[in-house]
Formats: C-alpha cells, structure tokens, sequence
C-alpha cells in the first residue's frame, strides 16, 4: 500500500513538474482557448485581440474566492477594469465530480449575488485551459496585453490570507498591473505568487 502511494505520489510530482515546464509564461504568447460560457455561447481568447484581457480562476466554493467575492474586492476590480475597456473572464476549471463543482447556471447566480461584473463566466470543467496556463490555485490571475502577448501571472493581491481584513492592506496586483499597462508602461510585477485553494482538475 505504501509502495502504492509513493509511486501515484511520484506520478503526480511527475505530471506537476510536466505542467509547470508547458504552462504558458509571462512574456509569451498566451494560449488561444475555446470555451463555453454559462449560457452555452462560445467564447474564444482570440475574440478579444486588440483590447487587455484579465483571465480568474474561480471556485466559490474556496475561502479565498470568498474572501475576494464576500468582501465586494473581486466585484470591485472587474467593474473598475471592464470600465476600461478591459475585458474579464472568470474560468472554473473545477471537474464535474468534485463537491465544490457548481453548473454554470448555480455559478452565474452565486456571482450575481454578489454583484460581480466579469465579462463572460467560461466553464472549463475539462481543465484544458487551466492545465495550459499552468492555472494552480483559486483565485490565479492572468493579464493578456492588445498583441496577445501574457504579460502578468500570479495572485490577486500582495497578503495571502483568507481575512477579509487583510485586502485593504494588501497590493491589488491585477488592478496596479493593469494601470500600468493601460498607461503603456511595463508592468512593475509581472509575476507573483498564487495563492488559494488547489484547483480541483479532473483526472
């Protein structure tokens, strides 16, 4: 049995290792992906060329999305940035069988009670995207520039906490990045460290 474990256990450093050397890097191209969003329509990254992008990877059923959700933060940043011009998509790469897994019409509805504002919900419960972005943790943000190009990885903010409390002290990296890129300037951060709840990918 423990022979059993320690080979799945070296399967799943192995499959790790594999995914962070494919992920998609900041400074690269960002993957081009099809999805679905909650109501069925198809939604490709390439639709948006020419305007920033912010990719979220959401799962309410995570304290740090709730955090972020609960606290009015997420809703916040992604009303200020679709402002802008930005366009935002939160994708849910949670598979099917796991107990935080909602249908997309559930999600929707946790969200707008909340008052969130993203421009699409995408449902990748396949986990190909999140699994091509190297997507680890929710929320695990991501900024596309105009050209296509990932210009920003990593978490939303500088504390990671699930204490509400905490945001008002904290670097909201997402909202500083893209400012800057908006401005045309590079991006202080480009790159942080995720941190929430492990993204429960099928398989």
């Amino acid at each position: 049995m423990l022979r059993r474990t320690l080979v799945n256990l070296t399967a799943l450093l192995s499959l790790g290792m594999g995914n962070v050397h494919a992920a998609a890097s900041v400074g690269q191209p960002a993957p081009d992906f099809s999805l679905k969003d909650a109501s069925g329509k198809t939604v490709k990254l390439s639709d948006f060329k020419g305007k920033h992008v912010v990719l979220e990877w959401t799962n309410p059923g995570c304290p740090f999305v709730r955090k972020h959700y609960d606290s009015g933060n997420m809703p916040a940043t992604q009303k200020e940035s679709t402002t802008k011009g930005v366009v935002w998509l939160a994708i849910n790469s949670t598979e099917t069988e796991s107990a935080d897994y909602l249908e997309p019409k559930k999600l929707v509805a946790w969200m707008t009670e909340r008052k969130s504002a993203p421009s699409a919900v995408l449902m990748d419960e396949e986990g190909t995207v999140g699994k091509a972005y190297g997507a680890r943790t929710t929320p695990h943000m991501y900024i596309v520039n105009p050209q296509g190009q990932l210009i920003y990885a990593g978490g939303i903010d500088s504390i990671p906490s699930a204490r509400a409390a905490d945001i008002a002290k904290a670097t909201n990296y997402v909202k500083a990045g893209l400012n800057e890129a908006l401005a045309g300037k590079s991006l202080t951060a480009a790159t942080t460290q995720p941190y929430g709840c492990t993204i429960k990918y099928k398989g």
